[in-house]
């Protein structure tokens, strides 16, 4: 059947079947059935670290595939409430037919705790297409820099394996840091990369160290001594701290151009004064775009700053302004509820930052 013919059925069974979806009566017979949605079914999980749960995903044929250093968007149910949130494949962008997500279970990570504690094999979850703009150029660099914090180490391991695929010749130098070898869910991964590619550097620094054969310490800069940063393209996903100290020591350098960043960010909740002035910068990842918070919604400020987000009924019942934050901290203008959680979908028309933030459009 063409595509076009099986959209036309496609259409015809779902204002047959109104008020429901043609998926809302499949679901009930398998889950993995699908005419539109797409899903994924777990076909293994390992739980590698005390934190961290990495799941194989096989999606339904919807899929269209990845690029190296994207994420994606995994939704649950949990007690009768759907959740998402966004992860990045660690797998390699040419492994067929299946993606590895790896999750690193915080405090206040309500579904990332759940997920470590419940995930099994044979369950169906919620997925949607690849997105974001951390990914490798086509033409890949002669000079390659990966630099990784704790969860952050997802999508530049991805961009690793899929170099390991293509035969990668040129350059590559990996540096990781975590906090010790027992919270290192890829360090046999990474060992394995190294032994096949002796060519290229791999390295892990251990923040903080349970025995003395771990080598301890934050990012210095002589962590990359001998590299040249300058004809170097550097990708760097961590937490803030290593996100400054590494721009810092590039900036001093004048490499600063060559730096891509994806940055997460775990923002300790705090009462919000309605009254106080707004602070902080609103930054639009996809789009390289920064306005300073000046308090309204953030799909005003996306506006005002020149960018057209879709958006429906801009009173928070349609849904059709979400968007990814990818970090900070932000207030529901309706409830006054605050959320502190990265890569988690939010409704721009009835959100509004507090402090830094970032949203993915």
């Amino acid at each position: 059947m063409t595509k076009s013919l099986s959209g036309f059925f496609g259409s015809v069974l779902e204002a047959a079947l109104t008020p429901h979806p043609v998926d809302r009566y499949l679901e009930l017979v398998d889950p993995r059935i699908t005419w539109t949605d797409l899903r994924a079914e777990v076909v293994a999980v390992d739980r590698r670290s005390p934190r961290s749960v990495t799941m194989t995903l096989r999606p339904t044929r919807q899929w269209t595939g990845f690029e190296a250093g994207q994420f994606v968007q995994l939704s649950t149910v949990i007690k009768g409430v759907r959740h998402s949130r966004c992860y990045s494949p660690a797998s390699s962008a040419h492994t067929p037919g299946t993606i590895e997500l790896t999750l690193t279970s915080h405090e206040d990570g309500f579904v990332s705790k759940h997920l470590r504690e419940n995930i099994r094999t044979g369950q169906v979850l919620g997925l949607q297409p690849a997105t974001g703009t951390f990914t490798l150029p086509a033409e890949r660099p002669d000079s390659l820099l990966f630099i990784s914090g704790g969860s952050g180490i997802t999508p530049v391991l991805s961009m690793l394996r899929t170099l390991v695929d293509e035969n990668h010749r040129g350059d590559v130098t990996f540096v990781h840091y975590t906090r010790s070898a027992e919270d290192h869910p890829y360090a046999s991964e990474l060992a394995d990369i190294a032994a096949a590619r002796p060519d290229w550097t791999i390295t892990t620094h251990f923040t903080r160290p349970t025995t003395e054969s771990d080598t301890g310490g934050h990012f210095r800069p002589d962590h990359l001594a001998g590299l040249d940063l300058a004809a170097s393209q550097v990708f760097l996903c961590g937490p803030p701290a290593l996100h400054e100290s590494v721009s810092d020591h590039l900036a001093g350098l004048g490499a600063e151009s060559n730096l891509h960043t994806e940055q997460f960010v775990l923002v300790t909740p705090a009462d919000v004064d309605d009254d106080a002035p707004a602070q902080g910068r609103l930054s639009f990842a996809a789009s390289g775009t920064e306005a300073q918070n000046n308090g309204d919604s953030i799909l005003e400020q996306a506006e005002n700053a020149g960018l057209t987000p879709e958006f429906g009924c801009r009173m928070g019942i349609c849904f059709s302004c979400s968007a990814v934050k990818k970090s900070g901290l932000t207030k529901n203008i309706l409830t006054g509820e605050t959320d502190t959680e990265s890569d988690k979908h939010i409704q721009l028309c009835i959100s509004k930052p507090v402090g830094d933030c970032v949203i993915d459009i």
